[in-house]
């Protein structure tokens, strides 16, 4: 007979719990270098790189704080990814249902279609897209940066939410079905609902990547109005170059809405990762 002693679990942990760490550390780390960073002045970064802040200079953040600017391109990059998310999952979901409960002549040739654009990098649509853009007059407009985003997300989340709607069980169709439900009532007032943790999963996944998002609004913003996050980043650094603490300062402003929204979404994201992953 053989039993499992604490110390014994512990054992087989132990490295897992170092890895973990590790990791962690490594990832951490580089966060908190920029955050103690954006106290110090460039002369204190200059002396003492990997020191606390003596004295400690706030002015940096909150002259970000407090300039028009940064909360414009805030606004525009909110505005962007929320629309480009409600469009992707709302797309997506129809078009899932349909490849995942409908057979059709021609269905697994579309949905390979689909698949297919996982393998069209955008910078090689950039210059059509930009013409395309032009001819439609898009270009220094929030719907020239929504829509591609919206095209460009569709197959990843077509494919996971396919996935997750052929494990709705048959039987729970059949039993909507008589009950009156037609097959958009099924979709709205059943398959929704039990599929929240998926498209919880990929609207976070739509968001996290339109707020990345740095080729496309440069290509189609050149007025600053519309600018987004990481143009803002990549021209503040221009702007401050030798004020290297304002950049870690305004580094950190840039990522604190991304890490905020993602704390809230954690749950959302795991549990629908570890549903499909139960489910398949």
């Amino acid at each position: 007979m053989t039993t499992n002693s604490p110390s014994g679990k512990r054992g087989k942990t132990f490295p897992v719990h170092v890895v973990l760490v590790a990791v962690g550390a490594v990832m951490a780390v580089p966060l908190l270098y920029a955050v103690f960073s954006g106290f110090k002045s460039t002369d204190q970064l200059s002396g003492n790189p990997i020191g606390l802040p003596d004295p400690w200079v706030t002015s940096n953040y909150t002259d970000i704080l407090g300039s028009g600017s940064f909360w414009q391109l805030l606004g525009s990059s909110t505005l962007i990814a929320v629309a480009t998310t409600v469009i992707v999952v709302a797309v997506s979901a129809l078009a899932a249902f349909s490849f995942a409960r409908f057979a059709f002549r021609g269905r697994e040739l579309l949905f390979t279609l689909f698949t297919m654009g996982l393998m069209f990098p955008f910078a090689v649509a950039a210059l059509p897209l930009f013409l395309l853009l032009r001819s439609m007059d898009l270009l220094d407009n929030p719907l020239g940066v929504i829509l591609p985003q919206a095209a460009f997300g569709l197959p990843m989340t077509i494919i996971i939410l396919r996935g997750f709607f052929r494990q709705i069980p048959g039987e729970l169709e059949e039993a909507a079905t008589l009950d009156g439900c037609g097959p958009f009532g099924f979709f709205w007032r059943v398959l929704l609902p039990m599929a929240r943790p998926a498209l919880g999963t990929v609207s976070v996944l739509a968001v996290v990547t339109s707020w990345n998002n740095f080729f496309l609004p440069l290509l189609v913003f050149t007025d600053s109005t519309w600018w987004t996050i990481p143009i803002g980043v990549q021209q503040f650094q221009g702007q401050y170059s030798a004020d290297t603490a304002r950049v870690f300062a305004y580094l950190v402003l840039a990522m604190v809405p991304a890490l905020a929204f993602y704390s809230v979404a954690e749950r959302q994201l795991v549990g629908g990762l570890t549903a499909g992953a139960t489910k398949g």
